[in-house]
């Protein structure tokens, strides 16, 4: 699928990884030509724990990956995910995961996937994808991959009819990601069901405080 000429898509691969040159790079680099070879605008950028992330404000798409190391994202992703300005620059924009991980699948659904997850309520996630050790350097994986997540963005950047997306302001985001995490997707899902059945398209502060108070009782 080839992204729109006019308009190139610009997506960023943000990364972390331990060993220089290795297969994780290898995977990155064919990542970032894949999504080249269907006209997008790519760059990447390795994650470090307090670096400032704005400039991931300029761009359309971000991916996130990493390997696994001792059942744990590599760190400095989740560092900044927890310690910087990326979370809050990631509001509102459309993501892709990945993981580099020799655990079964099932497994790294269930308890790696989640540590980037958590941390990625406001986003659209269009593909998540564990690459095994024998998929690293398999450019059939890569594609497949890489075909998702642009068929996804192009369904996601579709107006749909007679409606518009919800949007969340900075204020009312902090305060749902200040809540424990067990229960902040509840959170969010319930407001945002209360903001469609109101008629509201920014979900801000103040709508949070009235939903609290309205007999839904968030």
């Amino acid at each position: 699928m080839t992204v729109n000429e006019e308009k190139p898509l610009r997506a960023i691969i943000l990364y972390d990884r331990k060993t220089s040159g290795g297969s994780t790079d290898r995977l990155i680099d064919a990542i970032g030509h894949e999504l080249f070879e269907n006209g997008a605008y790519v760059e990447k950028a390795k994650c470090r724990a307090n670096a400032d992330y704005s400039f991931v404000k300029e761009f359309d798409l971000v991916i996130l990956g990493a390997p696994v190391y001792y059942l744990v994202v590599s760190s400095q992703l989740l560092g900044a995910l927890v310690q910087s300005n990326l979370k809050r620059c990631l509001r509102g924009k459309k993501l892709a995961l990945f993981l580099a991980c020799g655990s079964p699948e099932p497994m790294a659904l269930t308890l790696y996937l989640p540590q980037l997850k958590v941390h990625l309520f406001t986003n659209r996630i269009l593909s998540e994808k564990i690459f095994a050790p024998d998929q690293m350097d398999d450019p059939v994986a890569v594609e497949e991959f890489v075909e998702e997540i642009l068929t996804e963005y192009e369904k996601a950047d579709k107006p749909r009819h007679g409606s518009s997306q919800l949007q969340w302001d900075d204020d009312a985001a902090e305060m749902v990601d200040a809540m424990p995490s067990f229960i902040s997707s509840k959170i969010r899902a319930s407001l945002e069901e209360y903001a469609r059945m109101n008629g509201i398209k920014v979900i801000t502060s103040e709508v949070l405080q009235v939903a609290r108070s309205s007999p839904m009782g968030f």
